[in-house]
């Protein structure tokens, strides 16, 4: 398989990447995020507040409706970046997941079973018990240091029970990658008076990647998750500050492409006929140096094919979710998956 691309009047090949040999040629491979939206299992864990997903809980979460998510999981992550790469997604970074076991269970669902997804999780203070974690394929990427890095916010004097900053530092082929996986704070209670909690976050991500610069101002960083803000946002353009031009990303050294995306009115998920682009991959300058080595930045998406699209009803057009309402309808998440393409040129 290869995929002929225009650019600047030259045409660039891209062979499938575990296969391409030939001098001049690229290898292509995919990194994304998904929220998996409540992946919880059907046990009752005291330590959280897990009761709304449990067989006797509100949602009615039984054995056959935990496994029916898992496999509807398993299939979105297995078209992921089908067909450019044929090897489906390297990396992915995931939030909304209760623990350790909801994961251990979904990377043997049979859609993703031979790909032998390896697990980074860190149990974090949510109050609901929600996690975010990284997957990875150990044949393409080898993580070699991870931490779970707590966000700090108060609400009425009290620490805010939120989700950690996962930070998992590991090698792609030979490429040394900086990964920061994020769930932030929620608008619940008001867009306004919650941007201070996500602007902490990005504060919070902006002194890492600050951190990392200052050992090596090429350092290649990915930050994803669901931010809960758009790109346009003031923690993301202020505190974070990427940029959305790839041609300025010296100044911050942050380079967000979904913010093109935002702008023109794509989103990846919705709430009250409003749509947003909260589910995000900023890259750092590493990635689009026109003189560095290894992997570069070659393009973003978001996975919005149409089996995850509500087809009729009240709500037409936004993400198929598990649930509308209170009513179970069988579906995959209530945001769409972002992933990127990463290209290196076999020598």
């Amino acid at each position: 398989m290869k995929i002929l691309i225009l650019i600047a009047g030259c045409i660039l090949v891209l062979f499938n990447p575990f296969y391409a040999q030939d001098a001049g040629k690229y290898k292509i491979v995919s990194i994304g995020f998904y929220n998996l939206e409540n992946l919880f299992d059907t046990v009752d864990d005291t330590l959280i507040n897990d009761e709304e997903f449990l067989p006797e809980g509100a949602r009615s979460w039984t054995t056959e409706r935990y496994q029916e998510k898992l496999t509807n999981m398993a299939y979105v992550i297995s078209q992921i970046g089908l067909p450019d790469v044929a090897a489906g997604l390297s990396v992915l970074g995931v939030s909304e997941i209760e623990n350790r076991k909801v994961l251990e269970d979904l990377v043997i669902q049979p859609a993703i079973k031979n790909r032998n997804y390896q697990i980074v999780h860190y149990d974090s203070p949510d109050g609901r018990g929600v996690d975010v974690g990284l997957l990875y394929n150990p044949s393409h990427f080898t993580p070699v240091y991870s931490r779970p890095i707590p966000l700090i916010n108060y609400s009425e004097g009290q620490v805010q029970k939120t989700r950690d900053v996962l930070y998992v530092k590991g090698v792609l082929d030979s490429d040394t990658l900086h990964i920061l996986v994020n769930h932030w704070p929620s608008r619940s209670g008001g867009e306004a008076r919650t941007a201070p909690y996500r602007n902490n976050g990005a504060k919070l991500c902006r002194k890492i990647v600050d951190s990392l610069f200052v050992h090596d101002s090429e350092s290649r960083v990915l930050i994803m998750g669901d931010l809960n803000d758009d790109p346009t946002n003031e923690s993301i353009k202020s505190h974070l500050r990427a940029v959305s031009n790839i041609k300025d990303i010296r100044k911050s050294g942050l380079f967000n492409p979904y913010e093109d995306y935002f702008r023109r009115g794509q989103g990846s998920n919705a709430y009250r006929d409003a749509r947003s682009l909260f589910d995000q991959i900023i890259l750092s300058r590493g990635f689009t140096g026109k003189k560095s080595f290894g992997y570069q930045y070659f393009k973003a998406n978001i996975f919005n094919k149409k089996f995850l699209v509500q087809p009729s009803g009240q709500y037409k057009g936004y993400p198929l979710r598990t649930f509308a309402g209170d009513t179970y309808q069988g579906g995959y998440s209530d945001h769409f998956p972002a992933y990127i393409y990463l290209t290196k040129e076999i020598k």
